[in-house]
């Protein structure tokens, strides 16, 4: 069976802070149609695809997306159109996308752009095939059919519920806390004990007269001291949900640093910019060697429930990240985002080097399915753990969501329990769970094939 692309167009859309993104609708022969919208972020990896924007101060402040919508209408559709493309071959088109482009990093055409078409393309194959995208992805890309009973492993969600460094205008420096229930045995219990800890952090932070109001990607934004102060809220609000925190326990507790945005490149030093101008620390207390933030980060974890740290040290500091794996003795997740960007190339050169055991997945990070389909696979192969992660610049699209199920990716890290195009993606995920009913699998804590545990 054959359904050729008949039509690809693409448009501006408003993301979750507001700004431009773009979006893009395929439309076979047959009629089958399938739309998708591209994220955005914030803090940016240096070696990211490039997000292409228009620069026009006049509009949106610079942030237009205007020439990558003109790059799908006027250069992809009419190369891919001309080229008979059936819509089912996603690696073909994702490979003549990146031919007309011809950089690594998407520099002519725009990540995002090109990403609108590749997952505008699955979405539309999806619908043809009349499957879920998860189930699509799985059987038809990566051609694993299997058999009627077999499972689907669902995510166990990072809930960031305390925004910091570029998320939000506060006083913390580390840019994201997260709650993980990993004691949950579905993804509806799971969402069901992450809600609740999320309201008891909020009366928590009501009750000690700090400010409730939120950050870019759902969670908390009080101005508050440091990490600990962070840390030691969330402990408290887990026990006033009525569950159990701890690594091995219902609720465990994942960070995101974000230390690139910390790194002093000149200097080869951490600095704690926020609380030093808030007069929190001192110039001297608040600038920290690479082996001092290896000791601090070690700290927390020996004193809290850390399970995860993401961005533990800068994407440039490959040096540093061989020493924080080699101290922390794989007794916790140490994730990649700005160190791998998603690129396959470079999460296999991170697998040799040895210097984390799990890989962020961003999709506009990289700009094609296929490309990221093959960095999930590097790391899977290698005994890493990869992670399905949203934007802060999001929309209500829900593609993360399905990607995790279909990759058993066993973790997806999507923002907080308020603000919709955040609350989506876990809807999807109960929606998916319900569907696949005896053939979903929710591994809690066993999901971390990358540490040792007990």
């Amino acid at each position: 069976m054959f359904d050729k692309i008949k039509s690809i167009h693409a448009y501006e859309v408003l993301d979750s802070r507001g700004f431009p993104t773009i979006a893009c609708e395929v439309t076979t022969d047959n009629g089958t149609k399938g739309k998708a919208m591209v994220p955005s972020g914030a803090s940016t990896g240096e070696r990211e695809a490039l997000e292409l924007r228009d620069g026009d101060k006049k509009r949106y402040m610079g942030k237009g997306v205007l020439k990558a919508v003109d790059n799908v209408n006027k250069i992809i559709a009419p190369n891919l159109l001309n080229k008979n493309f059936d819509v089912v071959d996603q690696t073909k088109i994702d490979e003549e996308m990146m031919r007309i482009d011809g950089t690594e990093f998407k520099t002519q055409l725009g990540a995002n752009a090109i990403l609108s078409v590749s997952l505008a393309c699955a979405h539309a194959a999806a619908n043809y095939k009349r499957k879920p995208l998860f189930k699509y992805i799985r059987e038809d890309i990566l051609n694993n059919k299997g058999v009627e009973s077999a499972i689907y492993k669902m995510p166990v969600p990072m809930l960031n519920v305390i925004n910091g460094g570029a998320h939000a205008d506060n006083t913390i420096d580390f840019q994201e806390f997260m709650f993980m229930p990993i004691g949950a045995t579905s993804i509806r219990q799971a969402c069901q004990i992450a809600s609740e800890c999320f309201h008891s952090l909020q009366k928590i932070l009501k009750g000690k007269k700090f400010d409730t109001n939120k950050g870019d990607e759902g969670g908390f934004a009080p101005a508050l001291k440091n990490a600990e102060e962070a840390l030691e809220l969330m402990v408290e609000a887990v026990k006033t949900a009525g569950y159990r925190p701890g690594i091995d326990k219902d609720v465990a507790i994942a960070m995101d640093t974000a230390c690139s945005e910390l790194y002093d490149s000149a200097r080869k030093v951490y600095v704690f910019k926020k609380a030093i101008e808030a007069n929190i620390l001192s110039q001297e207390e608040g600038t920290k060697t690479t082996e001092q933030m290896i000791d601090y980060l070690e700290s927390l974890v020996k004193k809290y429930p850390i399970i995860s740290i993401e961005d533990g040290l800068a994407e440039n500091d490959w040096d540093g990240w061989k020493k924080l794996m080699d101290r922390m003795h794989n007794t916790i997740q140490i994730v990649g985002d700005d160190l791998f960007c998603t690129n396959p190339r470079i999460t296999k050169e991170g697998i040799e080097k040895g210097v984390a055991n799990a890989v962020l997945i961003k999709l506009n990070q990289i700009g094609t399915l296929t490309e990221t389909i093959e960095t999930v696979r590097e790391a899977q192969n290698a005994g890493w753990c990869a992670v399905v992660s949203h934007r802060s610049g999001e929309t209500e699209d829900t593609t993360i969501a399905d990607l995790s199920v279909a990759l058993g990716t066993g973790q997806i890290k999507t923002g907080s329990m308020s603000r919709s195009e955040r609350i989506a993606k876990y809807n999807r995920l109960m929606e998916i769970e319900d569907y696949l009913g005896l053939q979903a699998k929710y591994d809690g804590v066993n999901t971390f094939t990358n540490i040792k545990k007990g």
